[in-house]
């Protein structure tokens, strides 16, 4: 299991790169910040939401939702490996020194 969503993970951050780097960004005309076009706004026009965004959205909570799981399996493996299975047992009394004659 933590293998699949290891590897879903990888998938998902590799295609939200590429789909933000495709991506046209708002500011990116040079019109557009000097007010030219259909710009109501420094940052370009609130327009609704396209295909690459909702899809960057999508991505975006898949990889929080594999990496809060990677997150939990972590600590949940490094409980598991300071967790001592020996049976406590008493504690023995140390022996006597003894003493080398010479």
């Amino acid at each position: 299991m933590f293998t699949f969503i290891l590897a879903l993970h990888i998938i998902v951050a590799i295609a939200m790169i590429g789909l933000i780097l495709i991506q046209h960004g708002k500011g990116a005309d040079a019109g557009a910040s000097f007010g030219a076009g259909s710009s109501g706004t420094v940052f370009g026009a609130a327009g609704s939401a396209n295909f690459l965004t909702r899809a960057t959205a999508v991505l975006t909570v898949i990889f929080f939702i594999t990496s809060m799981t990677l997150a939990v399996h972590a600590r949940k493996q490094a409980e598991d490996q300071f967790r001592l299975d020996a049976p406590v047992s008493a504690p023995q009394t140390p022996r006597p020194l003894t003493q080398d004659p010479q």
